[in-house]
């Protein structure tokens, strides 16, 4: 199973919202699509489920066209819509029913996964009796209960606490060993790094970089250098070229140019006569690399 978007584009009036996005995601894994508000992402993802036309390119589903060859689908949009009357169980059989779901199947998968996300007894509340996070649980359910190929989440942890942050997570891990092919929006970018192979980060339609997360990181070099000494380092990284110079008690993360000016620090605080206790080049973080190529802080 494999999802194609080849040089898409779409536009409303003169402004080009979506431009020349291509991606490939394939079973099994997860796809992050990331971007600031307004960079194109759901944008593209509507387009992608037929929900809004697009102007250039195409949608591919295992190589034929997405609509005529249409998988079946879970989606998590980003602006949610429950029916704030209706019971939990009411509200997810009828959308198992509509994904064509038989009724003894839908029961028992909502009872499955009324357990697995730990809201078995709300099972017949109204979903305006829910706090915030179960409501997203439901939301949640509503996305996967019929058993999807393709999975589209759009920032499926807003609202959660970080317990049930991490149990969403297991969750996600488990559709990606089922072998769903699952497309992953996102503000939290250590979200994103724990799942997600490949990226695409949008600003104003475009890609501006996309592939192997591990590769692209790669490419950054080692070029966050962490340093642990009890002496003060102050004097001695002054007017080293070193930018974002941070300290934490005794440790301290800068940003050199390449490793070459990194061995040149360590030597000179060893000529200084100064102990240093930890020194640890690391690639940088998705949330830099963002930071970098989009300008917006998440």
């Amino acid at each position: 199973m494999t999802l194609e978007i080849k040089h898409l584009g779409k536009h409303y009036g003169d402004k080009k919202v979506v431009d020349d996005v291509s991606l490939t995601v394939k079973a099994g894994e997860a796809f992050g699509l990331l971007g600031g508000n307004g960079a194109g992402k759901t944008t593209t993802i509507r387009s992608v489920l037929g929900l809004l036309e697009y102007d250039q390119g195409e949608v591919l589903w295992n190589g034929r066209p997405f609509l005529e060859n249409r998988p079946s689908i879970g989606y998590l949009p980003e602006e949610r819509g429950l029916y704030p009357k209706e019971t939990v169980s009411e509200q997810l059989i009828y959308l198992a029913r509509l994904e064509g779901m038989k009724r003894g199947d839908a029961h028992k998968a909502l009872k499955t996964w009324l357990e697995r996300l730990g809201i078995a007894e709300h099972e017949n509340k109204r979903v305006e009796q829910l706090s915030k996070g179960n409501q997203q649980k439901v939301q949640i359910i509503s996305a996967l209960i019929h058993d999807p190929e393709l999975v589209i989440l759009d920032e499926p942890f807003s609202g959660l606490d970080p317990v049930n942050a991490d149990l969403l997570a297991s969750v996600v891990k488990e559709q990606i060993a089922l072998g769903k092919a699952l497309v992953f929006s996102s503000h939290q970018m250590m979200q994103v790094e724990q799942f997600c192979e490949n990226i695409c980060i949008l600003k104003r339609g475009r890609a501006q970089i996309g592939g192997r997360l591990a590769d692209i990181k790669r490419s950054y070099g080692r070029s966050n250098l962490i340093l642990r000494s009890e002496a003060d380092l102050t004097s001695l990284l002054e007017g080293r070229g070193l930018a974002d110079i941070r300290r934490d008690a005794q440790e301290w993360t800068l940003k050199v140019k390449d490793e070459a000016q990194a061995h040149e620090l360590m030597r000179a605080l060893g000529q200084a006569g100064v102990p240093v206790l930890k020194f640890e080049l690391k690639e940088p973080s998705l949330h830099e690399i963002f930071i970098e190529k989009v300008g917006e802080a998440v």
